[in-house]
C-alpha cells in the first residue's frame, strides 16, 4: 500500500516557504487535528495543539484557530473560539461535508472563516499528510489564500470546492474510500463462505491495489473481467452463487453490475 501512495504522490506540491503563516490553534487532539498539527510543526508553523479544555488558552495566543472537532461539535467549539476574536483573524474547520456557515460565530464577530479538507484517509495520529488534496473554500479571498496556504507549506494540493456542493463532493470520497472498505470487506466474507482456507485479505490486496494502481493511470479502461467483456453468463453464474452462499450481497453485486455495465461502455471482443 506504501509502494502505491509513492506511486499516486509523484505530482504533490513540494512544501514552500511563501507567505508567513500566522501562529495557529488547532483544536482537537484526535487523528486530523494531531496529524495536521505534527505537518505544521515540522515546516516551522508555530502551531498550538489543543483539546476543548484549551480552547480558549490556545486562541489567545493564537491569530489562526483550525477546528478538527467532529462535525456535530464544530458550531459548539466555533462559538467558543469566537470570544478570542481578536487576536483570532481567522477561524477554520476540517470537516468535508459541512459549509462555512457552521463557522458564523466568529464570523460575525469579525473574523474570516475558512475550512480545508485533507482528501485522505487518516487512521491514526500519526498520518502524513503530504501528497494528499486539500480541499479548501473562504469567505474572502485572503481566507481562500490563508487556507491555500496552509495546505502547501504541509505538503498538500490545494483545490476549491463550491460551498453548494460540499455534500456531494463529500459523497464522493466516501464512495472512494469508506464503501470501498465495506466492498472490499463484504468480498473477504464471500470467500471465507466459499471455503477459501487462507486469509482473505491477503489473497484479495494484491489483486485491490493493483486496480487501484490501474485505475489512477487509466480509468474505466482499467475495467477488466465478464461484465467489461460482455460475458452475461458468467455473471449470471455470479448471482446463482450468491444466492446460495451470501443472499444479502445479491442487490449490491447487481447495483455495482449495472453500474459498471455504464462505466465500461460496449464490451470489447477480448479483456
Amino acid at each position: 500500500m506504501r509502494e502505491l501512495e509513492r506511486e499516486l504522490s509523484t505530482d504533490a506540491a513540494p512544501a514552500a516557504e511563501g507567505p508567513t503563516i500566522p501562529p495557529i490553534a488547532v483544536i482537537g487532539v484526535g487523528r486530523v487535528g494531531s496529524s495536521f498539527a505534527a505537518a505544521a510543526n515540522r515546516v516551522g508553523i508555530t502551531t498550538r495543539l489543543a483539546g476543548r479544555d484549551g480552547l480558549v488558552d490556545a486562541s489567545r495566543r493564537s491569530e489562526v484557530a483550525l477546528l478538527c472537532v467532529p462535525h456535530t461539535e464544530i458550531v459548539a467549539a466555533c462559538e467558543v473560539a469566537a470570544r478570542e476574536v481578536p487576536p483570532l483573524r481567522y477561524v477554520g474547520h476540517t470537516s468535508g461535508a459541512t459549509t462555512l456557515g457552521a463557522l458564523d460565530p466568529a464570523r460575525s464577530r469579525g473574523a474570516e472563516v475558512f475550512s480545508l479538507h485533507p482528501l485522505q484517509t487518516i487512521p491514526d495520529a500519526d498520518t502524513d499528510l503530504a501528497g494528499a488534496p486539500s480541499a479548501v473554500a473562504g469567505s474572502s479571498d485572503s481566507a481562500v489564500a490563508l487556507a491555500r496556504s496552509l495546505s502547501v507549506r504541509v505538503g498538500m494540493r490545494p483545490f476549491e470546492v463550491p460551498e453548494e456542493h460540499r455534500a456531494a463532493y463529500h459523497a464522493a470520497a466516501a464512495m472512494s474510500s469508506n464503501l470501498l472498505v465495506a466492498l472490499e470487506e463484504s468480498a473477504a466474507e464471500l470467500l471465507e463462505r466459499a471455503g477459501v482456507d487462507s486469509p482473505s485479505r491477503e489473497l484479495l490486496a494484491p489483486l485491490v491495489l493493483r486496480t487501484a494502481a490501474n485505475w489512477a493511470a487509466r480509468g474505466p479502461e482499467a475495467l477488466t473481467g465478464p461484465i467489461a467483456r460482455g460475458d452475461s453468463e458468467t455473471v449470471d453464474r455470479h448471482l446463482k452463487a450468491l444466492q446460495e452462499v451470501a443472499p444479502e450481497l445479491v442487490p449490491v453485486y447487481e447495483s455495482l453490475t449495472e453500474r459498471t455495465r455504464a462505466v465500461s461502455g460496449p464490451a470489447e471482443a477480448v479483456r
